[in-house]
């Protein structure tokens, strides 16, 4: 029988590159299930010109004029990071489900405020957050095997974001700020691998991390180290770089039995992903062609987004949402807090009442500035 659901109304909040790139080309793919209704973006030239190309009838300057005129079902926020929490917050509040980009917020406060601006168990509306990369068939076949065993335990992770931004690209003007980004690539760019780590291992309770400000002029890092200790008992390298010329997004998971591995850069098909067994398990090419996916979904906003849209029918909360999706920034939290006092972090300390909580430099953006500038002999540059 034919769908008679109407479409489900959405509006976005940004219509720069991220928007027409990406967010516009994945709700167009979703045909008949979606109707884009609204632009909104202070820049009245650039919305023209977005709305023009992909003929959406609304434009606003105003978040919340757009909100009352035409009351949209899901609001996208593709904003810079720091309109983040203030788009949630008035999007749930006037009963729209919310699909924000990375970084969920600036810092945990502003994430477990948003939470409280959601609605009941049942039926939403709820935010949830771009992590595409949970999406593809390749992550998705590892989850299963995670949930049944077939691989034994993880034992040990690489989680590698090695990418190359030149100077100019900090030339804009919200970015490599604490106020504005939150932070640097561990925030901005290796957010996407950890959210995948952590998606498919589990929790962390402890991390040890070092960062430093190293070739760009920024207020933030521009590359971070760190290990991290999973729930699970699995032990993670983490690094995130924007000093790389030969970019790689780059995963790694040892098993009892296997070694999993994810080689990309922005996004990934089958083709990415390599299965080794161990050496103990029998018929090793038989055991591998039984773990591979046997469909091939690349990981991409689209494949989240219609997920999204069958959370919304069912009115369920979204994955990456709630605590799925605060994962990987409590991991960025820890890791600057490790970095900046120079100490290992536990989950547990990241409590309201802790700096860290608040703000990823922890309440002091001159300290964390010098913290990122240590030489090797410990003293400031």
């Amino acid at each position: 029988m034919p769908d008679l659901r109407p479409p489900v109304r959405v509006a976005l909040v940004g219509s720069g590159g991220i928007a027409r790139g990406v967010h516009l080309p994945a709700l167009a793919d979703m045909g008949g299930r979606v109707e884009v209704t609204a632009l909104v973006d202070p820049d009245e030239a650039l919305m023209a010109a977005t709305a023009a190309r992909w003929r959406v009838p609304g434009r606003y300057t105003d978040l919340h004029a757009m909100l009352a005129a035409e009351s949209p079902d899901l609001v996208v926020v593709c904003a810079p990071p720091a309109a983040h929490k203030d788009a949630v917050v008035a999007s749930l509040d006037a009963g729209a489900w919310v699909w924000c980009e990375k970084p969920p917020a600036l810092s945990l406060a502003e994430y477990d405020e948003v939470a409280g601006h959601e609605g009941g168990r049942d039926g939403g509306p709820f935010a949830s957050y771009v992590f595409q990369h949970r999406f593809g068939s390749g992550a998705e076949r590892l989850r299963h095997h995670l949930a049944q065993g077939t691989l034994g335990r993880p034992l040990v992770g690489v989680c590698h974001t090695l990418w190359y931004r030149d100077a100019a690209y900090f030339e804009v003007p919200w970015r490599g700020r604490w106020d504005t980004e939150g932070g640097g690539p561990s925030m901005g760019h290796g957010i996407h691998q950890m959210d995948l780590m952590l998606s498919l291992l589990g929790d962390w309770t402890e991390v040890t991390a070092v960062m430093s400000t190293s070739a760009r002029a920024t207020e933030t890092e521009d590359v971070s180290a760190a290990v991290v200790r999973l729930e699970c008992g699995a032990t993670v390298s983490v690094v995130n770089s924007l000093l790389s010329p030969r970019e790689t997004s780059y995963l790694r998971f040892d098993f009892e039995h296997a070694t999993v591995e994810l080689e990309h850069l922005y996004g990934y098909d089958n083709a990415h992903w390599r299965w080794t067994p161990a050496p103990h398990v029998d018929d090793g090419d038989a055991a591998v062609a039984a773990w591979r996916p046997e469909e091939d979904v690349p990981s991409s906003h689209r494949a989240q987004l219609a997920a999204l849209l069958d959370a919304m029918e069912r009115g369920e909360r979204p994955r990456a949402g709630g605590h799925d999706g605060r994962r990987a920034l409590e991991l960025v939290a820890g890791m600057y807090r490790s970095a900046i006092l120079g100490r290992t972090v536990g989950r547990r300390n990241l409590t309201p009442d802790d700096g860290f909580y608040h703000a990823m430099h922890g309440g002091d953006p001159r300290a964390a500035a010098r913290a990122l500038t240590r030489t090797e002999s410990g003293t400031s540059v």
